[in-house]
């Protein structure tokens, strides 16, 4: 969700996801996607709600979210580019694209490790969209768009 939303829109769309995943087993990482999802990141003050329904601790919630990289505390500051820095994209060119970012602020580039796209990278995703065989000039186009 990208606009602002009070307090109490916050709560009961915490509300929902925890209504939403009641009785599965093991729900903890789809509810923090939900989250994220929903807020764009997972805030430490809604980490006490998410335990005391799952019945974990505290500390259990935070080991998870911080364990994983996809799972942030703070929102985004800048719009994020994901880009594949596993071997495959690595033998298709990917450090020569990530280079010509040098100096970029606008975007934020993360690192990932397979976005399943082996056979067409250099690959990237954005948001829940996938871009495949990137070149210097369609991930420039890529950066425009984003930033």
């Amino acid at each position: 969700m990208t606009r602002t939303m009070t307090a109490a829109d916050r709560q009961a769309e915490i509300d929902r996801i925890l209504a939403r995943h009641a009785g599965r087993e093991g729900p903890l990482l789809p509810i923090l996607h939900d989250i994220q999802a929903a807020l764009g990141h997972v805030p430490e003050a809604v980490i006490p709600t998410i335990a005391h329904a799952l019945n974990l601790s505290r500390a259990e919630v935070h080991g998870v979210i911080s364990f994983y990289h996809d799972f942030h505390v703070e929102p985004h500051t800048r719009p994020v580019i994901k880009l594949c820095r596993a071997e495959s994209c690595q033998a298709r060119g990917v450090e020569a694209l990530a280079a010509t970012l040098a100096g970029e602020t606008r975007v934020a580039i993360e690192p990932v490790y397979c976005l399943g796209l082996c056979s067409v990278g250099p690959n990237a995703m954005v948001g829940d969209t996938l871009h495949a065989r990137l070149d210097a000039t369609k991930f420039a186009a890529l950066v425009e768009c984003v930033a």
